[in-house]
């Protein structure tokens, strides 16, 4: 694979290509996009859409830093299915967020139907400063819409050094198990807690992410047998068939419980949508979400100091990453390793991107008047 790479401080090429349509290119062919320039070029689109700038800010985070840890199917190739629900008002983009105390460690936020990456910021944000008094802190929200990735909250607790929970229930796509019809979302289960390295578990209770069958879909590629069924309950290894159809649970019956344990905490509890009543965001135009969110925030040091809080989960990854090897494994690695270390990578040579997925950034910057740097619309010769 050739790829083409953009430097933003010399603001040149390096690499075979020339300027032109990123809609015309081979999509074999990766240009390298600096994370700064998309996250900045990613802002602008929401902020043209009415989204306050901070807000703005913040939805681009979160969708560059899917692309910077691999997640491309939460990354900014989403931008165009928010914009699109912004501009038909299914989504508020200044929306007035409320909050409802009912204990010192529990709150529940209205999300006004704003966009999912600033309810589930303020939620944690809210769980974060009640835990760091209280020792834990509980947010609930509802009337929100899909908030990303998992992993952007379960950073931002890292970030203020806590521990957390983030659940999210979404619209039906997997079935309870036994059943045929979709029922349950494809929610991650996401935990976090700080260490070196810290441990970031964000795992969809499907098989794989609904997002990267839907990739697949819209690049016309296969999926490995087991991932869906069809509309009729076959299992298929057509994209298509399997996104119309239904995702299964991972390792089973016992996904299918964990994602029903969600919806639990994160629709039924906040009083959001829940059981198959979260509406789909490509399909359902007529109604706004009313996702539901569950974010859990633990002070570490509650019963142990920092420093020795620090010394045992270092312990403890020397001793998982230190033990005898399987067959053909290189090392062992924790849960988010291989995400932190593509992200520093990524940050270093650029995020890249193929024609289809700089065609969709740029066709969405260019609707709105949004400055496109030449790199964006390089055409392979």
């Amino acid at each position: 694979m050739r790829s083409v790479y953009f430097c933003i401080q010399c603001n040149a090429e390096r690499g075979a290509a020339s300027p032109g349509s990123a809609g015309e290119a081979d999509l074999s062919i990766n240009v390298h996009v600096p994370a700064p320039l998309l996250h900045h070029v990613t802002a602008e689109i929401f902020a043209a859409h009415g989204v306050p700038r901070p807000d703005a800010q913040r939805v681009a985070a979160c969708l560059v830093d899917a692309d910077l840890r691999g997640v491309a199917s939460h990354g900014v190739g989403r931008i165009p299915i928010y914009t699109e629900r912004l501009r038909r008002k299914l989504v508020n983009p200044t929306p007035s967020l409320t909050t409802e105390r009912a204990l010192t460690v529990a709150a529940r936020i209205d999300g006004d139907n704003g966009l999912g990456f600033v309810v589930g910021t303020r939620a944690m944000d809210l769980a974060l400063e009640i835990a760091d008094v209280h020792g834990v802190g509980l947010v609930l929200a509802h009337r929100s819409t899909h908030y990303g990735m998992a992993a952007s909250y379960l950073l931002q607790a890292l970030d203020a050094g806590f521990c957390a929970f983030a659940f999210t229930n979404a619209s039906p796509a997997m079935p309870i198990w036994g059943g045929r019809d979709a029922f349950l979302g494809t929610s991650p289960f996401a935990f976090a807690a700080p260490g070196e390295p810290p441990v970031v578990i964000d795992m969809a209770m499907s098989v794989v992410a609904r997002g990267k069958i839907r990739r697949a879909m819209q690049r016309g590629e296969p999926i490995p047998e087991g991932w869906a069924l069809d509309a009729e309950g076959r299992p298929t290894t057509d994209a298509k068939a399997g996104y119309d159809g239904v995702v299964l649970p991972a390792a089973g019956v016992k996904g299918s419980a964990l994602s029903l344990m969600m919806e639990i905490l994160a629709g039924v509890l906040s009083g959001a949508a829940f059981g198959g009543e979260v509406r789909n965001q490509y399909v359902d135009f007529e109604q706004p979400q009313n996702v539901g969110h569950c974010f859990l925030a633990l002070k570490p040091d509650l019963f142990i100091s920092r420093a020795e809080l620090s010394a045992r989960m270092t312990d403890l990854a020397n001793r998982a990453k230190g033990g005898r090897r399987a067959q053909g494994v290189e090392e062992i690695l924790l849960p988010g390793e291989p995400e932190s270390r593509m992200a520093v990578k990524r940050r270093a040579e650029g995020i890249p991107l193929d024609a289809e997925e700089l065609a969709t950034v740029v066709a969405e910057a260019d609707a709105v008047q949004v400055d496109v740097p030449p790199v964006m619309r390089t055409k392979v010769a």
